[in-house]
């Protein structure tokens, strides 16, 4: 102590004044961290572990959780008991399940169809060059936007036998001589919701691959047409390949969102007439919170898990590809 008062206080060797040095103090909880943080791992483990807890609370928890209720026998309000595949395997049996799966595929399979076909079509037309063009790209984006449940009741009037406008523009047209009944005939209440599920979805598509289309320079299409390529075959051979890869990725996006749907089938007929428009998503909330059975409930929404496990895993891939080439 005495030794570090002199170095400060006391004179010099040389008889001149001392000079005091301040150091600095070294340790300390913050001086820790930021040298911890200085390093490139560590520092990107810190920020990604915010995300991390988000997914482990709101996706990985939940999903284990329904795992779970799924080997059980459950109902809300009740002791559950182990039952272990029993519930999953047993929905087989049921005639209303395979009926649903049916209604599932062929709903998304249709539905997808339609996307596809119309978004390409709104994408080919708004690439064009024509006076309103800005106003008519903004005014797709409407049916994306506006909420599903005020469109489905919209749609649902509609399609109502006694105030349908689709029913008057038909009879009124000489298409038909009586309204059809849309949303009480089996058949045709699945293809109604195939369509409303397309009609929102239009719009994704559509400015979707409409950014593939401006990618595309427009030196090949003059190349071609140099050639004597005319318009079908400038879309056969230059138009589609080039946005074969966006368009892949929108597809599996669309069948995934579409396999799960829930809000615009319960909207329209909430699974009837017949349970004719029962997708998987509809019966799982039917019977899981509506008749109590809350592990049969889980169980029925578990079984998408694996097809869309598969999409997914497909999706990353392509897009892996993307960003490689």
């Amino acid at each position: 102590m005495q030794s570090a008062r002199a170095d400060v206080d006391g004179p010099s060797r040389g008889g001149g004044a001392a000079v005091a040095v301040a150091r600095p103090h070294t340790g300390g909880p913050l001086q820790a961290l930021s040298a911890a943080l200085d390093h490139e791992a560590t520092l990107g483990y810190v920020l990604v572990a915010p995300v991390v807890l988000i997914l482990l609370g709101l996706v990985a928890y939940p999903l284990l959780y329904a795992i779970q209720l799924s080997l059980m026998d459950k109902t809300i309000g009740g002791d559950g008991k182990f039952v272990g595949l029993q519930t999953i395997v047993g929905l087989w049996d049921s005639n209303l399940y395979r009926q649903t799966l049916r209604n599932t595929l062929v709903f998304t399979a249709g539905a997808t169809i339609l996307k596809l076909v119309m978004g390409l079509g709104v994408a080919l037309l708004i690439n064009e060059q024509f006076p309103g063009r800005k106003l008519v790209r903004a005014a797709i984006l409407l049916p994306w936007i506006v909420p599903t449940v005020l469109s489905g009741m919209a749609w649902q009037w509609m399609f109502t036998p006694n105030f349908s406008v689709v029913n008057w523009i038909l009879v009124h047209l000489g298409i038909v001589k009586v309204g059809l009944p849309w949303l009480t005939d089996p058949n045709l209440a699945l293809f109604c919701v195939m369509l409303v599920n397309a009609w929102r979805a239009v719009p994704f598509f559509g400015i979707t691959l409409l950014a593939g289309l401006q990618t595309i320079p427009a030196e090949l299409y003059e190349a071609s047409s140099i050639d004597g390529a005319g318009r079908w075959h400038r879309f056969q051979y230059v138009t589609f390949p080039l946005i074969t890869p966006i368009l892949t990725i929108t597809l599996v996006l669309s069948i995934i969102w579409t396999f799960s749907d829930f809000q615009v089938v319960y909207s329209l007929t909430k699974g009837g007439p017949l349970n004719s428009t029962h997708v998987l998503a509809t019966l799982s909330y039917q019977v899981g919170l509506q008749t109590g059975k809350i592990s049969e409930g889980v169980a029925i929404s578990l079984t998408m898990l694996p097809l869309l496990l598969v999409l997914v895993v497909f999706q990353l891939r392509q897009l892996r590809r993307s960003g490689g080439a």
